[in-house]
């Protein structure tokens, strides 16, 4: 009996990520309707302003700023500002003599990005959006035009598809491209096809100065992107899909740092779960429907636990159990399939899936350090990426 409960338990702990699964898979396969642009005479009058927060970037900062002016001489309204922030390395002047605007931020009592994007927005008045792109990062051609004309339409907040830099270097950057395919194109073009805020990434997104005066920035934890996105969407405010932008950023080749920035991510998800998710509840109790989106995001597990837990509830559950499971687990094999269809997948990208055992046997192995990054005093810690 108690293993029948158990595999009872493991089915209802995935049921709410498998059904807000299943229905953001739905939408984003949907065919995409197209936007009528209204303010496109006034596009060329927004200042805008790419920031790039970089720490001890110095080594691949320089290709991100040549693909970034390639895309700014081009357009006289648009400059790019480095954030270098607690910089113990020459990021600030490998920016200078690019010839790109430097801020210089020194607080070691207040590290990450948060902090860093914060004292930017304050610093920078005369600019009426923020582009913020990371600095280990490629834009492709067209971003930044996509990204003006979104915002002069009246977004308050922009993001644009997010992927791998290089991503048939090697096996583990294909692998991390299909993960980010379902995670930053699926999920977001989803939520927008939903007429829902489709949430912030963290790199290539925007923010009105509209959209600052009304929420600042005040999200420091180690997922800020999404705590801040937490507080746009309380406020009524929606991030709009760019869909036909994207960046691609680096990510860390060695299994240690990639180990290190997994743990950060979803320990801080879970860490925002626990401080928010309570509250985001009572509000949808109260009526406040959009607050459902944010609170069924953190209570989706990362999907190599989802999956583990399925295959836990198909094993040992009941037959009504087994189905649910079954059931689910066809919603996630969808959920990739449709991923792999949104980035134009190659032959690589298939070839890469048969490592997915191994990478969630690796993911489940650090359910120490990820429970160790969601405590309350967890610090920020840059993971190491390949130099470009």
């Amino acid at each position: 009996m108690w293993i029948e409960t158990l595999g009872a338990t493991a089915l209802a702990l995935t049921l709410p990520g498998s059904i807000y699964l299943a229905t953001l898979t739905a939408a984003a396969a949907w065919p995409a309707r197209r936007r009528t642009v209204h303010a496109a005479g006034s596009a060329l009058e927004l200042r805008l302003v790419i920031l790039v927060p970089a720490h001890n970037e110095s080594l691949g900062l320089l290709r991100t700023l040549r693909r970034l002016q390639h895309e700014v001489n081009a357009d006289a309204m648009t400059r790019i500002v480095v954030v270098a922030d607690n910089c113990s390395d020459d990021t600030a002047e490998v920016a200078v003599a690019a010839g790109v605007a430097v801020l210089e931020r020194n607080d070691a009592a207040h590290r990450g990005k948060g902090h860093a994007l914060r004292y930017a927005f304050d610093a920078l008045e005369n600019a009426d959006g923020f582009i913020v792109v990371d600095a280990d990062t490629d834009v492709e051609p067209g971003f930044l035009r996509a990204m003006r004309t979104a915002l002069a339409d009246g977004a308050d907040a922009l993001q644009c598809r997010y992927g791998v830099r290089d991503p048939l270097a090697h096996r583990r950057a294909t692998l991390a491209d299909v993960a980010l395919g379902a995670w930053n194109v699926l999920r977001p073009r989803g939520r927008a096809a939903l007429g829902l805020s489709c949430g912030i990434l963290g790199n290539g997104f925007a923010l009105s100065r509209r959209a600052l005066q009304a929420v600042p920035y005040s999200a420091d934890s180690i997922v800020e992107d999404v705590e801040y996105h937490h507080l746009l969407v309380r406020a009524g405010l929606r991030v709009q899909w760019v869909d036909s932008a994207q960046v691609r950023g680096d990510m860390p080749v060695a299994s240690s740092a990639a180990a290190q920035q997994r743990a950060r991510w979803e320990g801080g998800r879970l860490r925002l779960l626990s401080s928010q998710g309570p509250a985001l509840a009572a509000r949808v109790l109260t009526g406040q429907w959009r607050q459902a989106d944010p609170l069924l995001d953190l209570l989706l597990l990362p999907l190599a636990w989802h999956l583990s837990l399925l295959l836990l509830a198909l094993a040992l559950g009941a037959a009504p159990v087994q189905i649910a499971a079954g059931a689910g687990l066809a919603v996630v094999a969808l959920h990739v399939v449709v991923a792999l269809w949104l980035i134009q997948a190659g032959r690589e990208h298939f070839r890469a899936l048969l490592g997915a055992p191994a990478y969630v046997i690796w993911k489940l192995r650090l359910a120490a350090a990820t429970w160790r990054a969601a405590g309350r005093h967890a610090p920020w810690v840059r993971s190491a990426r390949r130099p470009s």
